[in-house]
C-alpha cells in the first residue's frame, strides 16, 4: 500500500506527482498490463532481446556524438 504524507500547507498538486510517481516505481499497473492475456515465453524473450538491441543502438548513437 503506497502512503503519502501530505505536508501542511502543500498544494495538493504536488502530494499527487509524489504519488503518481511511487506508483510508477512499484510497476503495479505495468505487471496488470502484462497479466491482462498470456503471451508465450518465447514471444516475450523475443521482445525483450529487440528492447535490448533498441538500448543498444542509442547508447552507441549517444556516444558518437
Amino acid at each position: 500500500m503506497i502512503v503519502i504524507n501530505i505536508k501542511e500547507n502543500e498544494p495538493i498538486d504536488k502530494a499527487l506527482k509524489r504519488f503518481k510517481k511511487k506508483f510508477e516505481k512499484t510497476g503495479v499497473l505495468k505487471a496488470l498490463r502484462a497479466r491482462s492475456y498470456y503471451e508465450k515465453k518465447s514471444v516475450r524473450m523475443r521482445k525483450q532481446v529487440i528492447r535490448a538491441s533498441y538500448r543498444l543502438k542509442l547508447q552507441e548513437g549517444a556516444a558518437n556524438d
